[in-house]
């Protein structure tokens, strides 16, 4: 399905502002959907202004829907000639009340139901403005096939709707101040209380009551004034900040949390403004204690995964010491080379440690170790000549599984081009990445295309990568085709020196992207 601003700037001419105004729009009318027990279409003008085009919908959560059908794209033009819906019939029929919304400037009713889609259906037409000019109108549809005689509970969410619709029509809806929403903000079915204009509760839903039940309220919470009854339940010591007292009072369209008794509860305020008047507002309220606890969990566990990793890293770095002093003891020279090519292997699995160990999850930024395993690596396996490493390209965000082996592919061939492919001499390293990353239009999973190349001496003519003895490369051979499902090739460059060209998928063995 078109995303909003494809829509926008496809079939209007719009501006950015506007676009952002229906952003925010969009991103909140599940609250008048679930109040209004109503579908809900958003309808623009057409560029040429010959028309309509739905470009949101939104169903209710806590009533049937009217449309079975998507009308997103829907076009309605002016001699309706071009109507691509299947639920077009209704939607011509309801077209007069949509251009008088729009012509008037205010909320247009229908007197009676429309039965043409076989259930009695409530049209009512919002217009929406921002900064007192008319930019679209949204469409409210009822579906009345379970009328009956309305609860207390059903009256008030009817009624906060109609203030929701008006402020709305008037510009006021949404919030053009509003602070950062949470990542799961309360909505209507969770809890809800309506204030009047001093911030007493005049209306509690069941949900509502039970939570402020369980943050200990033992009296009646109708009548009273929510930010002083809220703070007086919150916990001794807990920070009372001016965020929850505004929050309570219905006066700021904000969130909060109060906690008493091991018990999160989350509010949110959306104050209810009628021609410039604040007449109340509604607070929303959800029991957040269980969330709060599993996030606390995670938290936790992601700080012992850090720790667990920054230990390694210790130890990793305790055996390569280790590993040095051994190799200052001995008097051969092919023991003390060994041992100095496992303390850099060592170094590099203990650079990506070091990295997680400071992230919150197992995903690294692979560059920075690309370059200190390349440095460390040239430096180490150098003999006092001038060596020139130098990355080209980006890895981008890998995952562990990937990067702990890639970073020792990395060190070996670049110990190895210094070694093998330049010698004694001076000369250039090059490491080249390229990375593709899925997306419409390019086939396949994620992948990296790796090339580490020299302008040294170049291959031996009876070189043979199957039948190697070089451990080094038996281990990029065992890790890259082995163990990262890629392939590996060693060839002599046009220029003079050796290159080494490496694929590999992006992708572990659960097949998630790192």
């Amino acid at each position: 399905m078109p995303h909003l601003s494809d829509l926008i700037w496809r079939h209007t001419s719009l501006k950015q502002a506007d676009l952002e105004w229906f952003h925010s729009l969009v991103s909140d009318w599940q609250l008048l959907a679930d109040l209004s027990f109503a579908d809900l279409v958003l309808w623009v003008r057409l560029r040429e202004d010959d028309g309509w085009v739905a470009i949101a919908q939104m169903r209710p959560t806590t009533g049937p829907t009217a449309f079975q059908d998507d009308l997103v794209e829907t076009v309605l033009r002016d001699d309706m000639t071009d109507v691509t819906s299947r639920s077009a019939p209704r939607v011509i029929g309801r077209r007069a009340l949509i251009d008088r919304a729009w012509e008037e400037g205010r909320i247009c009713r229908d007197g009676d139901p429309d039965w043409s889609g076989g259930v009695p259906v409530r049209e009512e037409t919002i217009p929406v403005r921002r900064q007192g000019n008319l930019i679209g109108v949204i469409q409210r549809s009822t579906n009345l096939s379970s009328a009956r005689t309305p609860s207390r509970l059903e009256l008030t969410y009817l009624q906060s709707a109609g203030d929701l619709a008006q402020m709305i029509a008037e510009g006021a809806f949404p919030f053009s101040d509003q602070g950062p929403l949470m990542v799961r903000s309360p909505r209507v079915g969770d809890g809800l209380l309506r204030l009047d204009q001093n911030g007493e509760v005049v209306y509690a839903s069941p949900n509502a009551l039970s939570a402020y039940r369980r943050l200990g309220l033992t009296a009646d919470l109708v009548g009273a004034r929510l930010d002083r009854t809220t703070l007086e339940l919150a916990a001794p010591g807990e920070a009372r900040d001016e965020a929850l007292t505004y929050t309570a009072s219905g006066r700021a369209p904000q969130e909060a949390e109060v906690d008493a008794r091991g018990v999160t509860v989350q509010l949110r305020s959306i104050p209810l403004v009628i021609d410039g008047v604040r007449i109340g507002a509604l607070v929303m309220v959800r029991d957040v204690t269980e969330l709060r606890r599993r996030e606390r969990e995670l938290m936790t566990k992601d700080a012992t995964i850090r720790e667990i990793h920054h230990r390694v890293k210790n130890n990793l770095q305790t055996v390569a010491a280790l590993l040095r002093l051994q190799a200052r003891r001995l008097d051969v020279p092919e023991a003390r080379a060994a041992l100095d090519e496992a303390v850099g292997r060592v170094g590099s699995i203990a650079i990506v440690h070091e990295m997680l160990s400071h992230t919150p999850d197992e995903v690294v930024d692979f560059d920075d170790i690309a370059d200190r395993v390349i440095q460390m690596a040239a430096e180490v396996s150098s003999t006092g000549t001038a060596v020139v490493p130098r990355r080209i390209g980006g890895f981008g965000l890998l995952n562990a599984l990937v990067a702990t082996p890639l970073s020792m592919v990395l060190a070996e061939l670049v110990q190895n081009a210094v070694e093998h492919g330049l010698g004694q001499g001076p000369g250039r390293i090059e490491v080249r990445v390229r990375r593709f990353d899925a997306q419409p239009g390019y086939p396949g999973p994620s992948s990296l295309e790796l090339a580490v190349s020299d302008d040294g001496g170049g291959l031996p003519e009876d070189f043979d990568l199957e039948g190697t003895t070089s451990l080094g490369l038996q281990i990029v051979r065992t890790l890259i085709v082995g163990e990262l499902g890629g392939t590996l090739a060693i060839k002599p460059k046009e220029s003079g020196g050796t290159e080494v060209a490496i694929s590999l998928p992006l992708e572990h063995e659960e097949g998630e992207l790192p």
